[in-house]
């Protein structure tokens, strides 16, 4: 079975790429590259660039994936006739193009890892009650940008679910996590979807997907994580302080369990940054729930009436 490994970046249209640059800045992603029609940002960790934006409209593209070989690039350009090229825009690595049932472009990429990893603070070390192990030491940091250390995961409203499913599911090889359903379990209206890496652990999910009547597919968001609770912390302070558009938070979800603050780009782009999410394999129970006001949080402020438009 081919399975992704990882995602690596998300690609948006933005009419404005110095305005989007300077806020994804401050959101805390770091220049990497740009042209008069591009822009690529990158994570603190490196390796490919984990957003890139074209020149245009505002819209969401598509989604870069990460695969462990040549060969399984090569299976899966067979298998859909689109031949494994030369990634001329990173200037480095092969790439297979496909797109999936909603008609969002997806790369699978396999080398070009580009980016150099940038040193940033040590995670904080914190004492709880019964785990005390900072001793003579203080924690000190500073209000500044987040420090985005990768892409984690995006959310896609479908307009196709079915067939949307069975691509990530079958084509891509994510495995369902949990999902969400509304009135009876047969009606899922949201799918948490992780790498298939057998008893290796990953992300709780890499790709979610939503059913909840799109009128046109598209991101419901891309999440960031970053270096710690402070650091995320830290991070809605500074964009406050710049007057950047706050959505949600800061809360714990439930599906996932990260600590979220959700932010809007100048576009209305909903981006999250993201910390201590859960770990899961192939083995894991996948769990079902209903869909009700208290699902997505464990503890947060309000949830806006317009979070899921």
């Amino acid at each position: 079975m081919i399975a992704v490994r990882d995602i690596a970046y998300v690609r948006y249209q933005v009419p404005d790429l110095d305005v989007q640059a300077d806020f994804l800045r401050d959101f805390g992603l770091r220049h990497h590259a740009r042209t008069e029609t591009a822009l690529h940002m990158s994570a603190y960790h490196g390796g490919y660039p984990a957003y890139i934006a074209e020149l245009g409209p505002a819209k969401a593209l598509g989604v870069g994936y990460r695969m462990d070989s040549l060969q399984a690039l090569q299976a899966i350009g067979e298998r859909f006739e689109s031949p494994v090229r030369p990634n001329d825009e990173l200037g480095a690595g092969w790439v297979v193009t496909l797109r999936d049932p909603d008609g969002l472009r997806v790369d699978l990429l396999y080398g070009g890892q580009t980016v150099e990893v940038q040193d940033v603070r040590p995670a904080l070390q914190l004492n709880t009650v019964d785990d005390r192990r900072r001793l003579g030491s203080t924690n000190r940091v500073s209000v500044q940008p987040s420090c985005v250390m990768r892409l984690g995961h995006v959310v896609l409203k479908t307009v196709n679910f079915k067939e949307m499913f069975a691509f990530y599911q079958d084509v891509l090889g994510l495995r369902v996590s949990d999902s969400y359903y509304a009135a009876n379990p047969g009606n899922t209206v949201a799918a948490f979807m992780h790498c298939g890496l057998g008893e290796e652990y990953t992300d709780h999910h890499t790709v979610a997907l939503l059913n909840l009547g799109a009128a046109e597919p598209g991101f419901d968001h891309c999440a960031f994580e970053v270096l710690d609770w402070d650091d995320l912390a830290c991070g809605n302070q500074y964009l406050r302080q710049q007057n950047r558009r706050h959505s949600w938070g800061i809360g714990r979800h439930v599906q996932g369990s990260q600590i979220f603050d959700y932010w809007l780009d100048p576009f209305g782009n909903k981006v999250e940054h993201w910390t201590d999410g859960d770990l899961v394999n192939d083995a894991m129970p996948v769990g079902s729930e209903p869909l009700s006001p208290d699902a997505l949080a464990q503890w947060a402020p309000p949830l806006s009436p317009d979070f899921l438009d």
